[in-house]
């Protein structure tokens, strides 16, 4: 499997995603592409230069979770394959494959926030494309399918600005709205 195979088979794709959940290829292996935490992808140890590349690859990117169960305790792996038509390829994600690192307000009223990720992924923060608190506390968007960004540290500074402090069960939350939804950025 090469990165110049893969990308001859996703050379005539349009602009909108390719429907990689109505394809099932075989597996065909490993490529050494891995993609770091802060969003960089690498192949064979050395960063991605061109954004069109990596915009395509990450455009046919999926995640499976796998739940394996040892002395009665589950476990849920992910691991994540670049996909075409013909074949599927695992690759490394060391924590992500996005990362949000912008928003704006939609609307005057600032009802509506839209969200941006490193690969120019915009949409809205609402109920498909929930803010999640991991267990460590790091902050998540869905971004598309079951696939995630880390909301960067700079945007989550500026939310914790625009954040409302709300009395719960957990103390006093940082909410920010969007899109008729809530999303809590933590408690204290």
């Amino acid at each position: 499997m090469s990165l110049d195979k893969i990308s001859a088979q996703l050379a005539g794709s349009k602009k909108s995603l390719p429907p990689v959940e109505s394809w099932n290829p075989p597996y065909c292996g490993e490529i050494d592409i891995q993609i770091k935490a802060n969003g960089d992808w690498y192949y064979h140890g050395t960063i991605f230069k061109r954004l069109a590349l990596v915009k395509l690859f990450a455009s046919v990117l999926i995640k499976e979770v796998n739940t394996e169960v040892n002395n009665g305790v589950s476990k849920a792996t992910a691991e994540y394959f670049l996909v075409t038509p013909v074949e599927k390829v695992k690759i490394q994600v060391d924590d992500v494959p996005f990362v949000l690192t912008q928003w704006r307000w939609l609307d005057e009223e600032k009802t509506v926030m839209q969200v941006s990720t490193n690969l120019d992924d915009e949409f809205t923060l609402d109920e498909q494309h929930p803010l999640i608190i991991s267990e460590n506390g790091n902050l998540y968007v869905t971004v598309r399918r079951n696939l995630k960004a880390k909301v960067h540290r700079n945007v989550y500074y500026q939310w914790v600005d625009i954040a409302k402090e709300i009395k719960s069960k957990k103390g006093t939350e940082l909410i920010i709205s969007s899109a008729e939804c809530q999303f809590s950025l933590g408690s204290y």
